[in-house]
């Protein structure tokens, strides 16, 4: 058996820097120095990460409550932190199972579960469509993507991505819905996250939160 995988700490991470805008302490100062380039270059950034990280909870809560589903695929799941995915679904049933899958190497250093980013090269639709086909009837499929406007806001920190971790793709609304083919969407359909079956109105959303969508279909 191979022992933990190597990683650099001077290297930001995704997953280590998206900890850091939660508020998290799994990061390190190469990633809290990513981190402060959204804070001080994009004000309203953060409320990205936070409006993603409830919107899962909201979503991961509907599926236990709602649907009564018992069993979970997490695809890249991010750093462990408060309201993962199994706590959630545990709060609902405490026999509810959960299964994280990655494929960062820095997976087995930090708990095996690290967010990673999947290129268009990698076939993304492909590899949901391939989970999907796998599910059984009755199943529900959860994502939540960066969206592309097309502006200046999207394409600036989609940039800032890019220089900083090498890789991350942004999507138009259009791809983003291709996911979901052969579901049925739940309402709202593919909305920013603020707005998908929030406890209150989030009123009107920033620029920021536009670029951070999801949505959920059933099987």
């Amino acid at each position: 058996m191979q022992g933990p995988a190597p990683f650099d700490p001077e290297i930001p991470s995704i997953a280590r820097t998206y900890d850091y805008l939660l508020g998290g302490k799994d990061n390190y100062p190469a990633d809290r120095a990513v981190g402060e380039i959204f804070v001080q270059r994009f004000p309203g950034a953060v409320q990205i990460a936070l409006d993603n990280r409830a919107c899962l909870v909201r979503a991961v809560d509907y599926m236990a409550r709602e649907v009564g589903l018992d069993q979970f695929v997490d695809l890249g799941s991010g750093l462990p932190t408060a309201d993962n995915v199994h706590q959630v679904a545990q709060r609902v049933n405490p026999r509810a199972g959960v299964v994280y899958v990655d494929n960062d190497p820095i997976v087995l250093a930090h708990g095996r579960a690290l967010l990673h980013h999947i290129t268009d090269e990698e076939d993304p639709l492909g590899l949901v469509r391939t989970f999907r086909a796998a599910a059984p009837a009755g199943s529900c499929l959860f994502v939540s993507h960066f969206r592309t406007l097309g502006d200046p806001d999207s394409a600036a920190l989609e940039e800032v991505m890019l220089e900083a971790f090498g890789r991350g793709t942004w999507r138009t609304t259009e791809q983003i819905a291709e996911y979901f083919d052969g579901t049925k969407l739940v309402e709202p359909g593919i909305v920013p996250c603020a707005q998908w079956r929030p406890a209150k109105e989030p009123g009107e959303l920033t620029a920021y939160q536009r670029l951070i969508v999801a949505g959920l279909g059933r099987m």
